[in-house]
């Protein structure tokens, strides 16, 4: 009774003061992210001003004010697991009676409550009654309503609603993407778009696999160069032989080999924690004079892999590590391992920069993951050969084999360093090579190793070729046939197999499957656009380069807007392009059915001083286009990874979930299909 007594106080003393002023000292927000296939965890976050505090849930039955109540409305689409649990530190006042301990939360309150889908999506709905108080006055208990949609996807991301005002009326709040809330005004209808991008593809998971196979690759050949090749029945002897016993000798060979890795692995760590982490992998990859960096590293590489000049470490570095590794014990094999990474250095040296090289274009782990891979190959034999002596005795003998394996690869990184040129190339618009240039250029390289693999040329450092060893042969084959391969593309063939590597098709001069395979652009009448005296679209696309242009052009023509964020150096891109985007299903819907807007991230044309900017998001500078584009990906859709493909209404909101890289066409198809149908709806 006494309780009430002291409610009652505190509502009339509260309404008295909500007379004079509307007082609303707690804002609400919901979120949804997924944790697993079916589980998803409710987050719901109440931001309190000053002064203020609201209640747990959790008070003694005593307490003069009410505790904070959430409620999940039933539903056989859900079911809930365990209880709301309060994620925020909380704070204890006493009651009115100076003796009852309250437990209530100051600033931000947070409650989350995990659910469990029963299908594949489900709309969770809810409320939450409150009571906020200060140090003179509590305010009548109010209702926050909620309303998110979940939806299973492989790799889940947050899905963040707002804040949402508390009223008397229900609030409702629709899981989207990136902040990027949907249109409710359409038939007043709660459509909801699924939170992340569509299509059952993990980018993420997939990028450190192909990082993983990329590192772990360069590792085995470089177990066949001469540095490296020759200390492996050395190195696995001395371990049988001199540690007294065979369970020993394996034990100090797998010592060895944990050394060369945990060496390797926290090479990667340095580079992930200075420079290559996070959002600078995708700026590193994009950025002119990184790109012109790496394709002078990758010439260098390959001067030094045809002899003519080797890539050391000051020989101070090597005689301290031998010194250290006397010592004996773990310590001593560990500076063993180490003295094996300085040794080989000169044969190392170059797929170790490779791999990074190639790493950086992918993930913000690439480094870790790079490295353990590559470690894990190289340090792979001493341990496998510990274990089984007597296979040493299958090795081939050391010889004048392994310099063909470093002339063969010195052609390769001079292949991959015009990549990197290309970057810089098409991003400044430099115009010096363009894909018939590239595509020659790659022509002559791969034309002249399968010479080389064949004997008839030779170097100063090489052996004589008396005959041709069948392995030799068939590397000749392949070399030979992956140039011929490339022939046809000089007059506009699509090379798919390597469309990810060379310059965009747009940049032949000379392409007779032009009009040919593709047909002509858009119907529509031909207008000047802004850059398109610099950008072309593959496949006879007409696109727009600039997205203000592409808007109005949208709602000018009455079609639906499709957004590419792209950028010159992205290889994903390009596979897009050539793979999917060429697709005679795909090709017609983007022709006759959207307005194109093809936005390089990465472009380096200078904005007129009057179109310069400081970005509200990043606080950065922004001069030129690509900065201009990467601002608007970012700060609209909370994204930096390319391609990234946005459908919008004439009212700039999202037709369907923006999608990424995946070559599934039918999936693609599907994607313009429903975002059609979805314009069509609204219109």
């Amino acid at each position: 009774m006494l309780k009430k007594i002291f409610l009652l106080i505190f509502l009339l003393f509260g309404t008295r003061q909500l007379s004079a002023q509307i007082l609303n000292p707690v804002k609400w927000s919901s979120e949804a992210k997924q944790i697993n296939s079916n589980e998803f965890e409710i987050i719901l976050t109440a931001k309190i001003d000053k002064g203020w505090h609201i209640f747990s849930q959790t008070l003694p039955e005593t307490a003069t004010p009410i505790p904070t109540e959430i409620v999940f409305d039933a539903s056989p689409a859900y079911k809930l697991k365990g209880k709301t649990t309060e994620l925020s530190t909380p704070h204890f006042m006493k009651d009115v009676d100076e003796v009852t301990q309250l437990k209530m939360y100051e600033g931000m309150g947070v409650f989350k409550q995990v659910i469990i889908l029963t299908g594949e999506s489900a709309t969770v709905t809810g409320s939450v009654t409150y009571m906020c108080c200060d140090d003179h006055q509590c305010l009548p208990p109010n209702d926050y309503t909620f309303k998110l949609s979940c939806t299973k996807i492989l790799n889940p991301l947050s899905i963040d609603t707002g804040a949402l005002v508390p009223s008397n009326n229900n609030d409702t709040a629709s899981a989207t993407v990136n902040n990027i809330a949907p249109d409710t005004s359409v038939d007043k209808k709660e459509e909801t778009i699924s939170a992340t991008i569509s299509d059952d593809h993990d980018l993420k998971g997939k990028g450190l696999l192909q990082i993983f196979l990329i590192g772990f690759g360069a590792g085995l050949i470089s177990l066949i160069t001469p540095c490296v090749y020759s200390m492996i029945p050395l190195t696995v002897t001395f371990f049988t032989k001199q540690s007294g016993t065979k369970a020993k000798g394996i034990t100090n060979a797998l010592i060895y080999s944990f050394s060369i890795i945990a060496i390797f692995v926290l090479l990667g760590f340095i580079l992930y924690v200075f420079g290559i982490s996070g959002d600078s992998v995708n700026e590193f990859a994009s950025n002119g004079i990184f790109n012109f960096a790496l394709f002078l590293l990758f010439v260098v590489f390959a001067i030094s892999f045809f002899g003519v000049f080797e890539i050391t470490l000051p020989t101070s570095w090597i005689n301290k590590s031998e010194q250290l590794s006397d010592k004996g014990g773990w310590f001593g094999i560990f500076f063993m391992a180490f003295t094996l990474v300085l040794v080989s250095f000169s044969c190392t040296a170059p797929f170790v920069g490779s791999a990074l090289a190639l790493i950086t274009q992918g993930h913000a782990m690439g480094p870790i993951v790079g490295m353990f891979a590559f470690s894990l190959a190289l340090a792979l034999p001493f341990g496998l050969f510990a274990f089984f002596p007597q296979m040493l005795q299958s090795l081939p003998k050391s010889g004048g084999w392994m310099n063909v394996v470093k002339v063969t690869f010195a052609f390769v990184e001079l292949a991959l360093a015009l990549k990197f040129l290309s970057n810089v190339d098409l991003a400044y618009h430099w115009k010096l090579l363009d894909r018939e240039i590239f595509l020659s250029l790659w022509i002559v390289i791969f034309t002249l190793t399968g010479i080389y693999l064949l004997g008839f040329i030779r170097f100063s450092h090489d052996s004589e070729v008396n005959y041709l060893s069948v392995p030799r042969l068939f590397f000749a084959i392949i070399m030979l046939s992956f140039a011929m391969y490339m022939v046809p593309g000089l007059w506009g063939a699509p090379l798919k197999a390597i469309s990810a590597f060379a310059p965009p098709m747009a940049t032949q001069d000379f392409d007779l499957s032009r009009n040919l395979f593709y047909g002509t652009a858009n119907s529509s009448p031909v207008v000047s656009k802004k850059y398109d005296q610099t950008f072309h679209c593959p496949h006879g696309i007409d696109c727009y380069f600039d997205y203000d242009e592409a808007l109005q052009a949208a709602k000018e023509q009455n079609k639906p807007l499709f957004i590419d964020f792209t950028g010159w150096s992205c290889v994903n891109c390009r596979k897009m392009e050539a793979s999917v985007w060429a697709q005679p299903e795909v090709l017609k819907l983007m022709k006759e059915q959207y307005i194109v807007a093809s936005l390089y991230v990465d472009d380096k044309t200078d904005l007129p001083e009057s179109e310069q900017y400081t970005s509200a998001y990043s606080g950065k500078k922004i001069k030129t286009l690509g900065n201009k584009v990467s601002d608007l990906q970012a700060s609209k859709y909370n994204s930096n990874s390319q391609p990234y493909y946005v459908l919008l209404d004439h009212k700039e909101q999202l037709l369907q979930s923006p999608r990424g890289y995946n070559e599934d066409v039918n999936a693609y198809v599907t994607f313009l299909q429903k975002g059609l149908e979805e314009f069509n709806k609204r219109k």
